[in-house]
């Protein structure tokens, strides 16, 4: 996949919220924007629409051990756009519980550096 990357600016802050299959039920107007997908089209459909193919298996595996067991993730992500751009993210995931006892996830997502980035490309080749 290549396309072009799609650059956050500073003031990028990207919100989405899943139930606890991670199928999404918000997301702001600016993670629509940089996605290229429109609300109606992300409501209802699994978060991992956006997995990027360079993104290593193991490090959504991590994500979701830590979710899972109540604990809050961060790392860096790259996503796809409906379109076949890419962009990264420093992401945090925390769970969240609803009045009514129903679990999700909120992620929070803000613009990376580039040497961030770097290191992050690093890592993941080393990683399946």
């Amino acid at each position: 996949m290549s396309g072009k990357e799609i650059l956050l600016d500073s003031n990028s802050f990207i919100v989405s919220e899943t139930d606890e299959k991670g199928f999404i039920k918000y997301a702001n107007d600016e993670f629509c924007e940089i996605s290229e997908f429109t609300l109606d089209e992300l409501i209802g459909k699994p978060h991992n629409i956006l997995r990027h193919p360079d993104m290593p298996k193991a490090a959504f595996a991590d994500l979701w051990e830590t979710v899972q067991s109540g604990k809050i993730w961060k790392g860096f992500v790259k996503n796809k756009t409906k379109l076949g751009n890419y962009y990264w993210v420093y992401a945090t995931v925390y769970p969240l519980e609803s009045s009514d006892g129903s679990k999700g996830y909120m992620s929070c997502r803000k613009v990376a550096s580039r040497d961030e980035i770097e290191k992050a490309i690093e890592l993941y080749k080393t990683m399946k």
